[in-house]
């Protein structure tokens, strides 16, 4: 079965852009090329308990086995160790990553209060948008009552061919992603 983002992209997005950017060639277009979802558990220094809870909550709310994240240097100041444990991350491709993309966007996005939009700014040179949430519990996978500390994490969607910032920021806007309007006054 075709995810609906990506039968989206197939049918409109790709459509849409190669008209508003005057590109002829579907291999040119901007495109999604993975999500990656990190978790930084600091208290997982303290606590391994901590670190496998963010684990299953990062699988739960992925559809993906996490891998593990380990230091590479040791940092005094901090506490940590070389090779110990800081956190875990997913990396997302294809129909995964289009069905992870269509429940953020249409589930868990709508669920934080006071919600406004994402920051249209968190763009980097590359075109790469980065998001980041401050608890797993607006994802519908996640049982409130049963989670144990509210964890953190990044999302950044790695968009290829994005040639400028606004290619890729238009390309997320036709998938549905609620940028938030600035006041200009």
């Amino acid at each position: 079965m075709i995810p609906r983002l990506l039968e989206r992209y197939r049918n409109d997005v790709a459509k849409d852009m190669m008209q508003t950017f005057s590109i002829k060639n579907k291999y040119a277009l901007p495109r999604l090329e993975k999500i990656v979802v990190n978790m930084g558990v600091g208290e997982g220094l303290l606590d391994v308990k901590i670190l496998e809870k963010s684990m299953e909550d990062l699988a739960m709310i992925t559809g993906q086995k996490p891998i593990l994240i380990r230091a590479k240097k040791a940092i005094a100041n901090f506490k940590i160790k070389q090779g110990s444990p800081i956190g875990c991350k997913v990396t997302l491709r294809r129909a995964l990553m289009y069905e992870f993309m269509d429940r953020l966007i249409n589930v868990a996005l709508p669920r934080i209060r006071d919600f406004r939009g994402v920051s249209p700014e968190s763009f980097d040179h590359a075109g790469n948008y980065t998001l980041g949430l401050n608890e797993q519990g607006i994802f519908p996978e996640i049982e409130y009552d049963k989670m144990g500390r509210p964890q953190g994490m990044d999302i950044t969607f790695v968009i290829k061919n994005a040639r400028t910032k606004e290619q890729a920021r238009e390309l997320l806007k036709l998938f549905g992603m609620p940028f938030s309007q600035k006041n200009k006054d």
